[in-house]
């Protein structure tokens, strides 16, 4: 972390800063953007974050480039030229980069494997797993490594080869493991916090012929407390 600012009641870590890109953490429950709850949101937080950093007039440019559900939390990057807009959406659209999740899924995983499914959302919001050629149907790729298995949970690190709306939620569902505290696509209770962190992001960098990596540890609080040495 390089800096931090306050949004919603929430701290918000900085991660890195240049001219081209801003990561930051994303807090859980935070929307990525401005929705129908009103409810402050990270793109706008950390629009005036920058804009009072560098002392800039009106609202500062920032690219939304990728989401993250709004219960999760972890590594969010973001694009502060259009150049690099551009050249970020390209690349989370060709999958030229490398995402890896933190989930606690209930029940036991005992080996590692891959799930290939094709998901579609429906007009509610909800995805749904759909069979192949199905309209709107599009194909979700993702690979998962079991961690350490304690009281019927299991913590999972999740490697996303592609990117569709809620798949890990919905994919480990499909499959009998659905994450903690997942009221939507579980039987998550009132007050449970959904466990999906994005943990690692490693891309190229819109501007410099490398690449950066970001990584956000979960808070060693709720469900995550039992599977982190303090």
């Amino acid at each position: 972390m390089i800096d931090s600012f306050q949004a919603g009641g929430r701290t918000v870590k900085v991660l890195y800063l240049d001219n081209h890109l801003l990561a930051v953490e994303k807090p859980p429950n935070m929307p990525t953007q401005a929705d129908e709850s009103r409810d402050e949101d990270l793109l706008s937080a950390c629009k005036t974050y920058i804009a009072e950093k560098f002392q800039k007039p009106g609202e500062a440019y920032l690219g939304l480039v990728h989401r993250l559900d709004r219960p999760a939390g972890g590594v969010m990057v973001f694009a502060r030229t259009s150049k690099a807009a551009a050249r970020l959406t390209k690349a989370f659209a060709g999958h030229d980069l490398e995402k890896i999740y933190l989930a606690v899924a209930q029940g036991e995983v005992s080996e590692p494997g891959a799930l290939k499914d094709f998901l579609v959302k429906g007009e509610d919001g909800m995805v749904r797993v759909a069979q192949a050629g199905e309209p709107g149907a599009k194909e979700a790729r993702l690979k998962y490594l079991p961690l350490k298995t304690l009281d019927n949970l299991t913590l999972l690190e999740v490697s996303l080869e592609t990117g569709r709306p809620h798949q890990i939620r919905v994919q480990l569902a499909n499959m009998g493991r659905p994450l903690w505290g997942d009221n939507r696509y579980g039987d998550g209770a009132p007050g449970q916090q959904l466990a999906l962190w994005s943990h690692r992001l490693t891309l190229p960098h819109p501007t410099k012929p490398e690449r950066v990596t970001f990584t956000s540890d979960p808070p060693r609080s709720g469900v995550w407390a039992c599977f982190f040495d303090e």
